[in-house]
């Protein structure tokens, strides 16, 4: 609570774009999925769980 008496609301120190599902990967189209059904409903914390969870999805790389 600030000084004044009034609730201090911090915004985020830098917006971070949603991950985009890899294509072709079951697990991204399935975690966009549910981060579409769970923004839909306005259920904002298990959209964020989603989006950090396909962020730390590992995808192997192709070498060629």
């Amino acid at each position: 609570m600030a000084r004044n008496g009034r609730t201090v609301h911090p915004k985020e120190p830098f917006p971070v774009p949603e991950p985009a599902p890899v294509a072709g990967c079951d697990v991204c189209a399935a975690l966009d999925g549910q981060r579409s059904a769970a923004r839909t409903i306005g259920d904002k914390s298990k959209v964020i769980d989603c989006n950090v969870e396909m962020r730390r999805h590992p995808h192997t790389k192709v070498v060629r």
